[in-house]
């Protein structure tokens, strides 16, 4: 399984200097870590900095590589439990484009 500093790394390359999010963002993988996502600042930022965001996704680190990988969609996975969002759902809407 990757480890959190491949998977940042990963994001690191999808979100790119400008995301489009217009947001903060933050994976909360537990006792995995987090990956932050700055979307509000230009070039966008992404770190593990465990820090207050618009949006806070609560997945597995598992379940988030499956859900990168196109194994796992995203609305699946909230209904049936396996992510758990806070704040903004807007944020999470929009970061669907990002992923893909």
């Amino acid at each position: 399984m990757a480890t959190l500093e491949e998977i940042t790394e990963g994001m690191r390359q999808r979100v790119g200097d400008d995301s489009g999010l217009d947001a903060t963002l933050k994976f909360d993988f537990g006792d995995d870590g987090v990956i932050y996502v700055d979307g509000e600042s230009t070039p966008n930022t992404v770190s593990n900095e465990d820090k207050d965001a618009d949006c806070t996704m609560k997945i597995s680190k598992e379940n988030f590589l499956k859900m990168v990988n196109g194994e796992l969609d995203g609305t699946t996975a909230f209904m049936m439990g396996k992510l758990k969002i806070e704040g903004n759902m807007g944020v999470a809407m929009k970061l669907q484009s990002v992923l893909k």
